[in-house]
């Protein structure tokens, strides 16, 4: 831009702190919304990953127990999930590191290609072990593409659309939920099992040449911008450029020096906790299938890694609830940990106690699916952005009360679709929670540390699956789950008091996460 003055031409000194027009995002960017022109591919691209994602995780549960039969590996059926989550648990880690040094562009195409990888390992698979071993390079890659996605959004979508893409994302897994085990069901009773899982890898190739383009114009490199500008962009709802180091601000008082670039090299010290946490997950998850006295010490030294790792990966004052970041991390474990260990146990209950079909029992968490979408939708509308720690407390409430309203069914006189309904307020309240912890989430990030961060929230989620379904299971059993006969008769060895022992003290579990669900908000002067 040039000023004129008496007749010459006086070139326009380029402040350090001024923003020029040419480098702000156009008039239709900044009021796109997620599938306008200016986001449309990206969006298509991301969700279109997650939807297929979604597809394989709903879609092995089917093929999995006929792979395991025909592979002559059921006694070694349980490790082909455990392997999935402690590689994952460490690709989650790594993938933050990488994300925020390098952007994530190199994350999400070696979790894409490690992915699909492993399915073709899994589908291909002539022995057990080398089913295990595809389950497991699999599971790499899916830590490494689920933290990638979240800084994606982070960096590429201003704030005001983060919600809305988001709860695509949790849309994205209602269909597959409903139709995910319908079809893997007819794929393998059609043409085989190894189809479910050779089958995805072709797919991804459609959403990848969609969004990758666009994840390297909006997101890629590393984060460098200083904490001046991600308020500015914010305040006036724009993306933060990623290559910028400056920003019109205050002329009151002059800007903080920029920090220095994240560095090149991986966090050693963060890399190590990130093996000791998966190894940990992993000695932990074999201790609690193989209840033997033995079993104690690989249990024992699983715990001895898992503390320290956990303490140093999450941030720090999660243990205790500390206000803002600490308590996102805490309330994305506790919801997913109570609500995921107390529906385990939900078809069992109905299949064993009142004697429904598996189908029916299935059916009666399909509503929650579409439930959790729309929650997930509420959270994403600009109208309850200002109450939305409070949202996130009635979606506690409703898990909470779904949860302890679970186990009425044991009682013959109540009727069964009430945990129908029951769990789809449930869902809804889920809905409302974990897409809001995934907005916090990102709002209190600095930009360089959004993919360490996200990291931190999918661990949190991770780990508390496996502690409190194992103690929900240790519970179970130590009460009579054990015997519980799976046909679909009224008569059963199992006393209802080992339901009840799960039930109730998720329930529990879910009343803390209302009480984290206030301490979301940071103290402001």
């Amino acid at each position: 831009m040039d000023l004129t003055l008496a007749g010459m031409t006086v070139p326009k000194p380029r402040d350090a702190h001024v923003v020029e027009a040419a480098d702000l995002p156009s008039v239709a960017e900044r009021d796109a919304g997620v599938l306008g022109a200016a986001y449309r591919a990206l969006s298509v691209g991301i969700v279109s990953v997650v939807l297929l994602i979604a597809f394989e995780a709903t879609a092995v549960g089917t093929a999995m127990p006929v792979a395991a039969r025909e592979l002559d590996g059921v006694s070694l059926y349980a490790f082909a999930f455990s392997g999935y989550f402690t590689t994952s648990l460490f690709g989650m880690v790594l993938s933050g590191q990488w994300s925020d040094r390098r952007g994530p562009l190199g994350p999400l195409t070696t979790g894409i290609a490690s992915f699909g990888a492993g399915l073709l390992l899994s589908g291909t698979a002539g022995t057990m072990w080398v089913f295990i071993l595809g389950r497991a390079v699999q599971g790499f890659g899916g830590g490494l593409v689920i933290v990638a996605l979240y800084v994606v959004v982070g960096r590429a979508y201003p704030e005001r659309l983060r919600p809305a893409i988001m709860a695509a994302f949790a849309a994205s897994w209602v269909l597959p939920s409903i139709v995910g085990p319908l079809a893997a069901g007819t794929v393998t009773e059609q043409v085989g099992w190894r189809w479910v899982f050779v089958g995805i890898p072709v797919l991804v190739v459609f959403p990848l040449a969609l969004a990758l383009p666009q994840i390297r114009r909006r997101a890629s490199g590393p984060a460098q911008h200083t904490p001046a500008e991600s308020a500015a962009a914010q305040s006036a709802d724009l993306p933060v450029p990623a290559e910028r180091t400056a920003v019109a601000d205050r002329p009151v008082t002059p800007d903080p020096a920029p920090p220095a670039n994240p560095p090149a090299t991986f966090d050693r010290r963060r890399i190590r906790l990130a093996l000791g946490i998966s190894l940990g997950a992993g000695l932990l998850q074999y201790a609690a299938q193989d209840l033997r006295p033995l079993s104690l010490l690989p249990g024992a030294v699983g715990v001895a890694l898992l503390v320290p790792a956990v303490l140093g990966l999450l941030p720090r004052g999660t243990y205790r609830a500390a206000r803002g970041l600490p308590s996102v991390v805490l309330l994305r474990g506790v919801a997913a940990g109570s609500f995921i260990a107390a529906e385990s146990f939900v078809p069992l209950m109905l299949v064993t106690q009142r004697g429904l079909s598996p189908t029916l029992a299935g059916f009666s968490l399909a509503a929650g699916g579409g439930t959790w979408a729309l929650g997930s939708w509420v959270q994403s509308r600009s109208r309850v952005e200002p109450y939305r720690e409070r949202l996130t407390t009635v979606g506690m409430l409703l898990v909470a009360a779904a949860v302890a309203a679970a186990p009425s069914v044991l009682i013959e006189s109540v009727p069964v679709w009430t945990l129908a309904v029951a769990w789809a307020f449930g869902c809804f309240g889920m809905g409302l929670v974990i897409s809001s912890t995934s907005v916090l989430l990102l709002k209190l990030s600095a930009p360089e540390e959004a993919g360490t961060n996200s990291a931190a929230l999918q661990i949190s989620d991770g780990l508390s699956n496996v502690v409190l379904l194992s103690a929900g299971g240790a519970a179970f059993a130590a009460l009579g789950g054990g015997a519980v006969s799976h046909t679909a008769t009224h008569t059963s060895g199992s006393h209802p008091a080992a339901f009840t022992a799960v039930f109730l003290p998720m329930a529990a579990v879910a009343l803390v996460g209302a009480w984290v669900s206030t301490r979301l908000r940071e103290h402001r002067p």
